[in-house]
């Protein structure tokens, strides 16, 4: 019988849930043990630049690319995109956002909006609202980082805005839909193999499972597009 290796990946709460059910199938097929430990991306970078250290990351793929320039990581490869979405409490409306005027609506009648203040989104809805010119007549509620769904889900908050990925791990809400296209963002994610691990083979193999294309269908459960994947 093969000795189970035990293996940790390190991520961002964007892809930590796909992840999780990713490493379940790769222990079913390998014997192998996979933990996966998420914060936020900013919050995961600086412990790894800190010297943190694991069998594997998958973070924002120029962040991946910096940390292996930097010496860190290497057998680096692309994994996912996503797109940043809307969200409301669960049982209330869901607005029509499927333009930028529409979505402007939505956001003046909401009142509210819930944010991050570090990550992709949260440094994409401040300028979006100025972009509307509606600055001024919306309530921000912020959080350095984390699921920003559970502050709608609680009440502080009419919509949130935030990856489609993260939004979808809050219970208590639903997503609306992805933001118009002409203003989206969409991300790329990118994993690789911590040079200093002792299993680098087994990491690698693990990456090569949650990057092939049986593994399009369970990114698209979690919001998210494999980069390879040819649908």
């Amino acid at each position: 019988m093969a000795e189970r290796t035990s293996l940790i990946v390190f991520t961002s709460n964007a892809t930590h849930a796909v992840l999780d059910s990713l490493a379940t199938a790769y222990e079913r097929e390998s014997a192998h043990r996979v933990t996966v430990q998420s914060d936020s991306a900013s919050v995961m970078l600086a412990r790894i630049r800190g010297g943190d250290t694991a069998d594997a990351a998958v973070l924002n793929a120029a962040d991946i690319e910096d940390l292996a320039q930097r010496g860190k990581l290497a057998r680096c490869r692309p994994f996912a995109r996503s797109r940043i979405g809307f969200a409301v409490r669960a049982g209330t409306a869901h607005p029509d956002i499927s333009s930028v005027e529409a979505l402007k609506r939505a956001l003046l009648e909401a009142r509210s909006i819930a944010h991050t203040v570090h990550g992709a989104s949260g440094k994409l809805v401040p300028g979006l609202l100025e972009k509307l010119g509606i600055a001024r007549e919306i309530v921000a509620v912020t959080r350095p980082g984390g699921l920003i769904g559970t502050v709608v889900a609680a009440g502080e908050a009419a919509v949130a805005i935030q990856q489609i990925s993260e939004l979808l791990a809050v219970p208590g809400i639903e997503v609306v839909g992805p933001l118009p296209d002409e203003v989206q963002t969409v991300l790329e994610s990118a994993a690789g193999v911590f040079v200093t691990s002792g299993n680098a083979d087994i990491a690698e193999s693990m990456l090569r499972f949650f990057t092939a294309p049986a593994a399009a269908a369970v990114l698209r459960e979690k919001g998210l597009e494999l980069v390879s994947d040819p649908a």
